[in-house]
């Protein structure tokens, strides 16, 4: 049900309710005094009509029920009972405590027939109004509680989401240096061979040597444009300017070994040579490990880990599982390492999943399809 159609049924309720407390009035009246009076049933018309309509309800409702209260006594009662049961709602208490000293004060000043202070109506005179304040106050604390609760759910969802949307940019920016590299050291590569073929230029044919020469200069520039377009991306303390050409390429084999010496166990699997997979699904598998025994670390220390990667075509694979192990209480993660590596799979068209893999244990897995063009031995068409 909808927000606004809850205010719609409480309209109809609080309605139903007014109704029921003008119809009391009129009851009670008949029964006190042996026949309809005018006044009686003018007052608590009006009072009816000033509970209903929201711009009269504060402060013109309580006041006018309080000194129709205060006059009519028993008769106007539970019409009493809501104001008390509206401020006591809204939180105020000591207009809701004025109010009811006000009618049931004056109303004992009164001495009329219809007093709240005959034997007969001394019980409800007390009760009634302080259960109207304390279903208020309780309804009331409910409610905000509800809307409190509303908020914080609202407010954690959009902070995970904004979570989420950061690791993705950081995962694509880490994805950008990456590519940096390799294709700095590529682009440096070309133009260092093409630099000593110049050198041969007077055994070389003239069309050849400005070919040459072209394709140097374009290299370079090509080197310098990715450079200042990329470049940026990389976090300058963390790298020094010498190594600008040295790509970041490192193979899984390298990562296993180093987590074999700070004593986690593991056990590596490769079908092909990494050469037969494009640089973006090596960098891609060296993530998934590398998150995958971070994990596995933190949440089973100790448990034995296996890894399995395959790199030839159609697809390269990556399968990390481990079985249930003790979670360590020294390390604290983001929690959005998924989040990134499965920004990165995606964008290169494949599909990562993550999850129980049965009797407790964990599996990381992604299936990142080749390129067209790329045939069994790793070279392209």
């Amino acid at each position: 049900m909808s927000s606004r159609e809850n205010r719609r049924w409480a309209a109809y309720g609080r309605g139903a309710l007014v109704a029921l407390c003008v119809l009391a009035a009129v009851v009670n009246d008949a029964a006190l005094q042996g026949h309809y009076l005018a006044p009686v049933m003018a007052t608590a018309l009006v009072c009816g009509a000033a509970l209903l309509v929201p711009r009269l309800r504060w402060p013109a409702a309580p006041v006018l029920v309080t000194v129709a209260t205060a006059w009519w006594g028993v008769l106007l009662l539970p019409m009493l009972a809501v104001v008390l049961y509206d401020l006591a709602v809204d939180r105020r208490v000591r207009m809701a405590a004025g109010c009811g000293v006000a009618a049931l004060g004056a109303n004992l000043l009164s001495y009329r027939a219809t007093s709240l202070w005959t034997s007969q109506s001394y019980a409800s005179t007390v009760l009634l109004p302080v259960l109207a304040v304390l279903v208020g106050l309780w309804l009331g604390s409910r409610r905000r509680l509800l809307r409190a609760l509303a908020a914080d759910v609202e407010h954690l969802s959009v902070e995970a989401q904004l979570r989420e949307d950061a690791a993705r940019v950081a995962e694509r920016s880490r994805i950008a240096a990456e590519m940096h590299d390799v294709l700095a050291h590529r682009l440096s590569l070309i133009a260092l061979h093409t630099g000593v073929l110049a050198t041969k230029s007077g055994t070389l044919p003239a069309p050849v040597t400005e070919r040459l020469g072209l394709l140097r200069t374009t290299s370079v520039e090509a080197l310098t444009d990715l450079r200042e377009v990329l470049g940026v991306l990389r976090d300058p303390a963390a790298t020094p300017a010498s190594a600008a050409l040295t790509p970041m390429m490192r193979e899984v084999g390298e990562l296993a070994d180093e987590a074999r010496a700070v004593g986690q166990h593991i056990e590596v699997t490769t079908d092909g040579l990494p050469e037969q997979a494009p640089t973006t699904h090596r960098l891609a598998v060296y993530r998934i490990v590398q998150e995958a025994l971070t994990n596995a670390r933190k949440h089973a220390d100790g448990a034995p880990v296996t890894v399995r990667i395959g790199y030839g075509p159609p697809a390269t694979l990556v399968e990390v599982t481990n079985p249930p192990g003790t979670a360590r209480t020294d390390t604290v993660g983001s929690g959005y390492g998924l989040v990134g590596l499965r920004e990165r799979v995606t964008a290169l068209g494949g599909h990562l999943s993550s999850g129980p893999a049965g009797a407790g244990a964990w599996r990381l897995a992604a299936r990142i399809p080749h390129p067209a063009g790329i045939e069994q031995n790793g070279t392209r068409t």
